[in-house]
């Protein structure tokens, strides 16, 4: 790698953690008056904001934290590796994807307490393998309706998500398909918080309809 290259792959890097840094979740929630670091799970993601401010910041969140991981892999590489091309194996957009998670899992602007890192590998995964977030997003629909549980179907679907990936992408070799399992385990150690719970029975599942009997109460 010549240093004009070095310099372009960190500058790329640079941007992309900084933009998964910017923790849309903890400010959409500061719009509604609320501090989800001290609410609810406590987690600065877009299912806890979903839980305690309700669907629409949720949603909005979750397309922040999504375009995040999706942006910087996919047009970054297009902007700063001069020889980029779409049949080769995207190790520069999947650089950029990753550091934008580590961005959103320990954001410099929240002294490095960040979310679980799920919406933003899914836009990672859609911009450099968008099979694996095909097969990922399917499982998380699926586990989310059979259990309510959204802890269960990010797990769930970081492993698949991960599977598939060893399966329709491994003409990209052996490395490529380790680092995309090693985010997937990176997903589940962040769910860590969320077995303990499950296995106490304390786990609370995804219900559309707290808010409005809440407000009816």
């Amino acid at each position: 790698m010549t240093q004009e290259e070095t310099v372009r792959l960190a500058a790329a890097l640079l941007i992309s953690y900084s933009l998964g840094s910017i923790p849309f979740a903890f400010l959409l929630g500061k719009l509604k008056g609320v501090d989800i670091r001290k609410v609810g799970s406590g987690n600065v993601g877009a299912t806890n904001l979903f839980r305690v401010a309700g669907p629409l910041p949720g949603v909005a969140a979750f397309a922040g934290d999504f375009l995040k991981g999706f942006l910087p892999a996919f047009l970054l590489p297009r902007l700063l590796q001069p020889d980029w091309s779409p049949g080769g194996t995207p190790w520069f957009s999947l650089a950029c994807g990753l550091a934008a998670v580590v961005g959103h899992s320990w954001p410099i602007f929240l002294r490095f307490r960040g979310g679980k890192g799920v919406a933003t590998s899914a836009g990672m995964l859609a911009a450099v393998v968008p099979w694996g977030l095909a097969a990922g997003l399917f499982t998380w629909l699926l586990l989310v309706i059979l259990t309510r549980y959204v802890s269960i179907a990010s797990i769930g679907a970081a492993a698949v998500a991960a599977a598939t990936c060893w399966v329709v992408y491994r003409t990209y070799g052996y490395a490529f398909g380790a680092v995309l399992t090693a985010l997937a385990l990176l997903v589940i150690v962040k769910h860590r918080s969320n077995i303990r719970r499950l296995l106490r029975g304390e786990e609370p599942r995804l219900r559309f309809d707290d808010r409005a009997k809440r407000k009816a109460e």
